[in-house]
């Protein structure tokens, strides 16, 4: 068994999981309805595409200006 990450963000009335280590992604009406098809999207990918070794990610945060013009 592995412990993977999940981000979650929320796009109009549905939440959106992704999975950063495997590049999986799934959505659901709620949190854990969105992390349960996630998992399912995670297991059946590597099933055919195994993890070749266990991860650890980092995760931090960074600042951008919000009011810069293009």
């Amino acid at each position: 068994m592995s412990s993977l990450t999940a981000i979650i963000h929320k796009e109009e009335d549905m939440y959106v999981a992704n999975c950063p280590e495997v590049g999986t992604v799934s959505q659901g009406k709620t949190i854990e309805e969105a992390i349960d098809n996630l998992r399912e999207a995670t297991e059946l990918y590597l099933e055919e595409f195994p993890l070749k070794k266990e991860t650890n990610p980092i995760m931090t945060t960074f600042e951008v200006a919000t009011d810069a013009t293009a």
